[in-house]
């Protein structure tokens, strides 16, 4: 019963940690555990995933481990991107977007600082909407993934460039996050229309 425990726990962990993802060092620390033990856990869930007819996958890259949807699943994953209820982002993804746009290439950690908050939730809905990607790894202890906007986020803006992002005021580096992400982003909204010939979206 313990070991079904923990394998919950780790996947949970591993569901929070996003694509950070996490080691079994950090994993066995966390649930006060040997590494032995979460060895075998993470065998378990990969069988697990392999074998059932689940829509993740347990993935390892650079020995942290991470949990990822199903390429074969991907066409049912844009109809989602691209139905009417999720076509509006969230304000906490507005705000992670509008600071990863100028701050690029940024950590996750580095996002939360700045809004003050944890940002898991935001980035995820921003990696799954195609507007941010994985640009490399920071040289620090962890070696933490650093995001960066994406052609498709220039796509969604209007943009042909990344140097065509509005210019931030000093008001607006003054200002709070969320004010700085509606001043950001109604820029873009307003730009787009009026380039637009029939004022649509």
């Amino acid at each position: 019963m313990k070991l079904n425990h923990y394998k919950a726990v780790i996947e949970g962990l591993l569901f929070v940690s996003g694509t950070d993802g996490l080691t079994v060092k950090q994993m066995a620390a966390i649930i006060e555990t040997d590494q032995d033990t979460v060895n075998h856990i993470l065998n378990e869930l990969k069988y697990d995933y392999e074998n059932t007819d689940r829509g993740i996958q347990l993935l390892e890259a650079e020995q942290q481990y991470y949990l990822a949807s199903k390429p074969e699943h991907a066409h049912y994953f844009q109809k989602l991107m691209s139905s009417p209820h999720v076509s509006k982002l969230s304000q906490a993804s507005l705000e992670a977007l509008a600071i990863i746009a100028y701050n690029q290439p940024i950590t996750r950690a580095e996002v939360e600082e700045i809004r003050g908050v944890k940002s898991d939730r935001p980035i995820q809905t921003l990696i799954s909407r195609g507007l941010i990607e994985e640009v490399g790894r920071k040289d620090t202890v962890g070696r933490p993934i650093m995001f960066g906007t994406t052609l498709e986020f220039l796509t969604y803006f209007g943009l042909r460039s990344i140097e065509e992002l509005p210019p931030l005021t000093e008001q607006m580096i003054d200002d709070s996050v969320t004010e700085e992400a509606d001043l950001f982003f109604n820029q873009l909204t307003n730009n787009d229309l009026e380039q637009s010939p029939n004022g649509s979206e």
